[in-house]
């Protein structure tokens, strides 16, 4: 039998503790979620991908009536700087919630999205810094891994 342990930092920030590129990232996840279609949960979410190249891409989740058929902020995100900016490393991204136009508590990634950012580090040989932002908290992982440890590509 092998057995194995898995450990996770988590760090926890003010908004106020951001750096001014976390913050300027955060801002664009407000502003995607601001802008989603969410018709059915009217909650939205948005998120904002950091490029080496210092590019922000944004996307906000996208809801259909059809369910399953919509699309997580994340997804659109990561899928979109994918295919607008191949072959340029994802760095971190910022994801937010909104629901009445007032920023809710923080939000993590569905399973389907975490695998999404597990795969986008193994794209690009290294870790994507995931920002989970809430009303006045910033809850900061260093790798897709803190969310996903137990993965398709162990």
């Amino acid at each position: 039998m092998e057995e194995y342990k898995i450990e996770l930092t988590v760090r926890k920030l003010k908004i106020e503790e951001l750096s001014s590129v976390d913050n300027c990232l955060r801002v664009a996840a407000v502003r995607a979620a601001k802008q989603a279609y969410a018709p059915y949960s009217h909650f939205n979410v948005g998120a904002a991908v950091l490029l080496s190249d210092g590019t922000i891409v944004e996307g906000n989740n996208q809801e259909n009536v059809a369910y399953p058929s919509g699309l997580c902020a994340e997804r659109v995100a990561l899928f979109y700087a994918g295919a607008s900016h191949p072959g340029i490393p994802v760095v971190s991204i910022a994801i937010v919630a909104v629901k009445d136009e007032e920023i809710q508590d923080t939000v993590s990634p569905c399973g389907a999205c975490r695998q999404v950012l597990f795969e986008t580090e193994q794209r690009y040989g290294h870790p994507v810094r995931i920002l989970l932002c809430g009303r006045d908290d910033v809850i900061v992982l260093s790798s897709a891994k803190d969310l996903l440890p137990v993965s398709f590509f162990i």
